[in-house]
């Protein structure tokens, strides 16, 4: 016989989980998972590697569950799913902390420990947290293979990376370019456009009107606005905008002569309230994405100017100004062969009216545009040096006498206050503004000029472009506006990096860069150098090697730049099986991937990189399918801060709720579609209480009670998975009916990837089992109707939560694990897994879904929720019987399917007898509500006589509009139609509401009596006393198998009470398989349980005992 193993009332959810993971490690569940679905179509899965230097947080276990929950899902939908755990090991996370622990400020101090030494610190400490990371990730349940990870140091990964560069270079899409770029100065290294928008800060910067003379009679000044006072000691030129009209006005005050646009006079002069603005003169703006943060926009560009304050002698368009010189406003680079162009006024149309004064001062060091303009006017040449007197650090050099050694942000107001000595200030202000910090260090970001080595994006931008159109993304907002925009305005990446903790930029060039090699192999490595003896390719382990030159050139050397690591990132779905030097079939069969998962941050990151170098290589996506998912916050909605301790510790959530629990918490919440989350634990808590508590009690039920049916039968439980084609009880049909919904709609969602709209269906189903498919066949389940009655309940309550474990593995792996290991033991050997991840999600049953019973039972529900609602506000106990209800509806279909089900109906509400009436019950009117605003907005001064005809129709005339579902109203000479779209009909009850209780929900109504008979209430008290046996039971810490007596003693035997117990015996007996029996029969059997004195319904007192059988 099979034997169930008892479950216990309540479960440690989290200590439960920890058995699980003992199990899955004893069978090495994942590893035989794989081995089992060999040979089954490849899912292809592509997981992006986190630095192993930080310890896991929220936002790494939101996306682990969801990369768990789609692999398990298709797994168990019959694919094969190779799951690697990847390591980032390279670039600034770990070079920064090797930094910190060394003191380490710049390249000096590297060049005098020796890059082998660097290099060997940095390796030392990136799997820091790799322990921690697989005890947290194996902890929330997800399966994936760390044994055979990838990392990112790797020779075999890093040769993959030098072949994508390689292929990428034969393409023409690499060259080498001198370009302005965010500078990240506490690392020391360019960072990319991409990650320059990680961290994003609200900061104060001066902003200053500086003059610049004229010559050359200096009888007048150009004016500019910059709020990076420290690029001025490298200012080479001014900008306007040739389309835009300038004046030349005298300041009343000081009799100073200024140039600047004549739409930006309020800048300087604004007007008390009540003055017009000057006109303002509409340009289209161009923007740089750096230059957004070096020039911002004015929000109060329509304020009213003082016309008092200044006279204009001049108006012209900005092309006039071009050509003109000017003065420098400091002398450290004057006479030098390179500035002999400089120090002139050029035009270009980036200048815009929406900030400063219309004339832009021109660093071409520290600005993509300025370095544009500059260059197209000869101010600087290509090629050649170009004048930046900040070092790595951020500091100025010694060109910069003034402030030389000085960190340029900090030398503002010192550069202020001599601009202010030498008269060229003019105006000096605050301003607020969004400025852009490096991600590792928090440092302020600067733009500078700076040799680097670049993929042509916009080379390829329109397959980008297409290549996007070919993917699928959740949610899809993202995809067509936030990344389509990104790629439609891609700029050329920049892949090199002056550091050392990385792959090498596997170039290797002559000494007047004339020749160049680009390796893609080690083969080939060895081939052109000699060198045979390549195992690693650090830069420590290979910088030494040369390669002859093919032009009579010496030797070439290797550039020193290694590689951003989000290159290497980026090249993962390759360099992670060593493509093209092995697996070479079985990438290119599973590419691209089928699905990916990260945060909506990784947008103008990873995904970017990865679309990117699959579209340069193949032209082709990197993936199928991407599910993106949002920030998860602090409770205040605050960013989750380890120095503000304003989050729970993930472990601490775990431990107290369970894995399960956090999965579907995050899984369920608006953060899985891109949106924030502000994690709440109690959240969490209520994933327990209102999923997991009733699951289980349904589960524990029917373990109860097939270990009853089994004892009390003789007879083996035996499930049958065509019980839905044997049953004929509604409710069994109408539960295996939901249970095929419920498969179809996960099955539906979970293809669309809307992990998000599954959860909410299956809290409806659980809250369906429990609450009414469980409540309402609770007799049947026990046995208490037939042996055979009760063998096709079990068969159907099993079925149910057979398949709703393995529907729900995927979500929620550790809860129907240990209710399968259970479960399964009445299957037939041969069927019995030893995991119920190792089953396939069911298939949708059609014939087993049925319309008309789940609309039936729909309204079923809504009648014995009404008739609850009714009890209560006429203050009858459900324990007491209704002697009769009656349900009115107007819908004859409606009246039949309710029928059906009226002995649940008449068990729920405790009834004795149900009367079904139609429109003609005598019980309700009906009643017509006309849409005031929508007969308004069509009748106009037809509505108040249109409104009082129809408040006075009679019964019979809204019983017609009902039916033809229009009315004509006469309105003196005319008739005016009126539609059911322009009016409600509604049911109310008519009745004498002193003696009737009522209580209505749309079409239906209920009705009964609020007058109690004497029979009626002593059933009420006897069904009070059973409710205090069970009490006790519970209260004795009894099962259900546990045999016990139950006895009483009423202070008064004439009382009501004691009528009741004696006349209602039978009622007692089937109701309690314990029996009750008078006190005075008990033969000295010891009470284990007892309650003194219950005064029920202001009779005598009964004092109830419970002994063991």
């Amino acid at each position: 016989m099979a034997s169930f193993q008892l479950v216990p009332e309540t479960i440690d959810f989290p200590g439960d989980e920890e058995k699980t993971l003992a199990y899955w490690k004893q069978i090495d569940a994942f590893k035989t998972s794989l081995k089992k679905s060999e040979g089954k179509p490849e899912f292809t899965f592509y997981d992006g590697p986190p630095f192993a230097t930080g310890l896991p947080h929220y936002g790494h276990i939101l996306a682990g569950t969801i990369k768990d929950t789609v692999t398990r899902y298709a797994h168990q939908t019959g694919h094969h799913v190779s799951r690697r755990f990847g390591w980032d090991c390279h670039g600034l996370p770990v070079e920064f902390e090797i930094d910190k622990k060394l003191g380490i400020k710049g390249k000096d101090d590297v060049a005098k420990m020796g890059i082998a030494r660097y290099n060997a610190e940095c390796r030392a400490i990136v799997q820091r947290y790799s322990k921690e990371w697989e005890d947290t990730v194996t902890r929330m349940g997800r399966w994936i293979d760390f044994k055979n990870d990838y990392k990112t140091l790797d020779t075999s990964f890093m040769e993959s990376v030098w072949w994508v560069f390689s292929q990428m270079h034969q393409k023409g899409l690499v060259y080498q370019g001198f370009k302005v770029m965010p500078f990240s100065t506490a690392c020391t290294t360019v960072v990319s456009n991409f990650e320059s928008r990680q961290n994003m800060k609200d900061v104060q910067d001066p902003a200053v009107v500086v003059s610049f003379p004229v010559l050359p009679d200096k009888s007048y000044s150009m004016l500019a606005w910059t709020t990076t006072p420290w690029t001025l000691p490298s200012n080479l030129g001014l900008c306007v905008n040739p389309d835009m009209d300038y004046v030349k006005i005298k300041e009343v005050a000081t009799g100073k002569q200024y140039v600047l646009a004549k739409c930006r006079l309020f800048m300087l002069y604004p007007a008390k309230k009540g003055k017009k603005a000057a006109p303002k003169q509409k340009q289209e703006k161009k923007e740089e994405p750096h230059n957004r943060f070096k020039k911002e926009k004015n929000e109060d560009a329509d304020e009213p100017v003082d016309e008092s304050a200044f006279e204009i002698l001049e108006e012209m368009k900005g092309s006039a100004l071009a050509g003109l010189k000017y003065e420098p406003l400091f002398e450290y680079f004057v006479g030098r062969e390179d500035t002999k162009g400089a120090w002139i006024v050029m035009a270009d149309d980036y200048v815009t009216d929406s900030s400063g004064t219309g004339v832009v001062h021109q660093a071409p060091a520290f600005g993509e545009d300025d370095y544009r303009v500059c260059l197209k006017h000869n101010v600087i040449v290509r090629g050649a040096g170009i004048i930046c007197p900040v070092d790595d650090s951020g500091n100025f050099m010694d060109d910069v006498t003034d402030f030389k050694g000085r960190y340029v942000k900090e030398a503002d107001r010192d550069i202020i206050r001599l601009l202010t000595k030498r008269g060229r200030l003019v105006q000096d202000k605050q301003i607020t503004h969004a400025y852009p910090h490096c991600w590792r260090s928090d440092s302020p970001l600067l733009y500078r000029a700076v040799p680097s080595w670049y993929i042509n994006v916009p080379a390829i931008k329109d397959k980008l472009l297409a290549n996007n159109l070919k993917t699928y993304w959740v949610p899809e907002t993202i995809q067509t506006k936030k990344f389509h925009n990104w790629l439609k305005d891609a700029c050329d990446w920049s892949v090199s990096r002056s550091r050392y903790w990385g792959t090498p930029i596997p170039i290797w060039m002559s000494d007047d860069g004339e020749e160049m090699v680009v390796i893609g192999s080690i083969e080939q490595l060895r081939t052109l150098s000699g060198e045979k003896d390549i195992t690693d390719l650090h830069r420590d382990k290979i910088d030494h090697i040369t390669i002859p030159s093919q032009k009579g050139k010496g030797v070439l050397r290797r550039v020193p730049e290694v590689f951003d690591c989000w290159f290497e990132s980026g090249s993962m779905p390759y360099a992670q099986v060593h493509y093209p030097f092995e697996n070479k079939e079985k990438f290119e069969n599973g590419f691209p991937a089928d699905f990916i998962a990260e945060g909506v941050d990784q947008t103008r990151g990873w995904f970017y990189t990865l679309m990117v170098i699959s579209t340069a290589l193949f032209d082709k996506p990197p993936f199928k399918n991407l599910i993106v998912n949002g920030l998860v916050l602090a409770s205040d909605k605050k960013k989750m801060s380890k120095r503000l301790k304003n989050y729970p510790d993930p472990r601490k959530v775990v431990n107290e709720n369970g894995a399960d629990a956090l999965r579907l918490y995050l899984i369920n919440s608006p953060v899985v579609r891109a949106d924030e989350l502000a994690f709440n634990e109690d959240g969490v808590r209520s994933v327990v209480g209102d999923i997991f508590i009733p699951w289980y009690h349904a589960y524990r039920l029917f373990i109860a009670c097939a270990r009853g049916w089994q004892q009390s039968t003789g007879k083996t439980f035996k499930p049958d998975a065509n019980i839905h084609k044997k049953t004929n009880n509604q409710m069994d049909q109408w539960i295996l009916s939901y249970l095929q919904s419920l498969v179809r709609n996960v099955r539906l969602e979970m293809s669309k990837y809307f992990l998000y709209t599954v959860i909410p269906f299956l809290l409806k189903f659980v809250d369906s089992l429990s609450k009414w498919y469980l409540r309402f066949n609770k007799l049947r389940l026990k046995g208490e109707t037939s042996p055979e009655d009760c063998q096709l309940a079990l068969q159907t309550l099993f079925k149910v939560l057979f398949e709703t474990c393995k529907l729900m593995g995927p979500f929620t792996p550790f809860l129907v694990e240990n209710m399968y290991q259970n479960l399964k033991c009445c299957l037939p050997k041969q069927e019995q897994e030893d995991s119920v991840h190792y089953l396939m999600i069911p298939e949708v049953e059609e014939d087993a879904i049925k319309p008309a019973i789940e609309r039936g039972v729909a309204t079923m529900q809504t009648i014995v929720e009404l008739g609850w609602t009714a009890r209560t506000a006429a203050k009858i106990s459900m324990r007491v019987p209704l002697s009769s209800l009656t349900v009115i509806n107007s819908d004859p279909k409606v009246l039949a399917e309710c029928k059906v089900l009226s002995e649940y109906i008449k068990d729920q509400l405790r009834v004795r007898e149900l009367v079904f009436q139609g429109e003609d019950s005598t019980f309700v009117q009906l009643k017509l509500k006309p849409d005031n605003k929508a007969l308004g907005s069509r009748l106009n001064k037809q509505v108040g006589s249109v409104l009082k005809a129809l408040r006075g129709l009679s019964q019979s005339d809204i019983k017609k509009f009902q039916t033809e579902g229009k009315f004509d109203v006469p309105i003196g000479s005319d008739t005016v139609t009126v539609t059911l779209d322009e009016c409600s009909i509604e049911r109310e009850f008519c009745g004498d509401t002193k003696k009737f209780q009522s209580q209505a929900a749309g079409a239906t109504l209920l009705v009964f009596s609020k007058t109690v008979d004497s029979d009626c209430k002593a059933e009420g008290m006897c069904r009070e006393v059973m409710s205090n046996v069970q009490q006790l039971r519970k209260k004795a810490g009894l099962n259900a198998e546990e045999k016990v007596s139950a006895w009483y003693k009423c202070e008064d035997d004439k009382s009501e009470l004691a009528k009741a117990l004696i006349s209602k015996a039978e009622l007692i007996s089937s109701g309690l398989s314990s029996g009750l029996e008078p006190m005075s029969q008990r033969k000295g059997e010891e009470i284990i349980s007892e309650v003194a004195k219950i005064s029920l319904a202001n009779d005598a007192a009964v004092t109830i005992s419970i002994t063991r059988s």
